[in-house]
């Protein structure tokens, strides 16, 4: 910081602070401007957020080219990072639990055509994480950088916590993917509370559209891990069933 700024200076708080500008004002109903202002403010601090989960994962992906061991515990600092925010945006819709239906009903006219799933950076960030049927860029990069190495992801998640930082790397994976399913099912619940059945802002489906969208990231990984602990655990007729069936006399 300049020895000349102030906090208002480094934060062009004055700036940000002019970002709100509720169109229901002009039809002089404060109580249903200061809804659009919560409304705006909740959105454009989501927009916020997800830069800086963005930028976090994009080193992480930098830290897979390389899978120097520095690199990779700083990765892990980043996704447990990123992992937090998601749970942030998550809490974030608990908050606007307390958007009064009436009043969003009111200003929902003025987004015209305007949708958060017009969000580029959500976009991006779906790109980066896939879902349950596709790997997103995030985890590819991984892969390709343990196969670079003469590794496998298999006998990473084999290993547990032998495989050592990159055991910490998956736990960090699916950390993040547990707090990205976790916001896209409060984005479900709050629509569908909001909107009932009705069709969403910007012409999507509404409830339905995010439904189909609340998948889990990492299946692979998913995957890998239930068969470790259906090998731990053992099942009927294994030699780790039998060793748990007392003796009959």
């Amino acid at each position: 910081m300049d020895a000349e700024d102030s906090y208002q200076d480094y934060l062009r708080v004055d700036e940000l602070l002019s970002l709100q500008e509720p169109r229901s004002e002009k039809y002089g109903s404060g109580h249903m401007a200061l809804s659009e202002h919560f409304f705006i403010v909740c959105h454009q601090t989501c927009e916020l957020w997800l830069k800086q989960i963005l930028a976090d994962l994009s080193a992480v992906e930098d830290a897979f080219a390389t899978m120097r061991r520095g690199d990779l515990e700083r990765a892990v600092d980043l996704l447990y990072r990123a992992g937090a925010l998601l749970r942030l945006l998550h809490e974030q819709l608990v908050a606007m639990e307390r958007l009064c239906l009436e009043d969003f009903a009111h200003f929902r006219q003025f987004l015209g055509s305007a949708s958060g799933a017009q969000s580029a950076q959500f976009h991006r960030l779906e790109r980066m994480l896939g879902n349950a049927s596709r790997d997103g860029t995030l985890y590819r990069a991984f892969v390709r950088g343990v196969e670079r190495h003469g590794g496998s992801v298999t006998s990473i998640v084999e290993a547990g916590v032998d495989a050592g930082t990159e055991h910490r790397v998956v736990e960090g994976l699916l950390h993040v993917g547990n707090g990205y399913l976790r916001w896209k099912i409060g984005h479900v619940g709050l629509t569908s509370a909001m909107l009932g059945g009705t069709a969403g802002t910007g012409g999507s489906s509404g409830v339905a559209y995010l439904v189909d969208r609340a998948t889990l990231p990492f299946p692979e990984l998913r995957l890998l891990r239930g068969k470790v602990h259906q090998r731990t655990a053992g099942g009927p007729g294994t030699a780790a069933a039998d060793r748990r069936i007392p003796s009959p006399d």
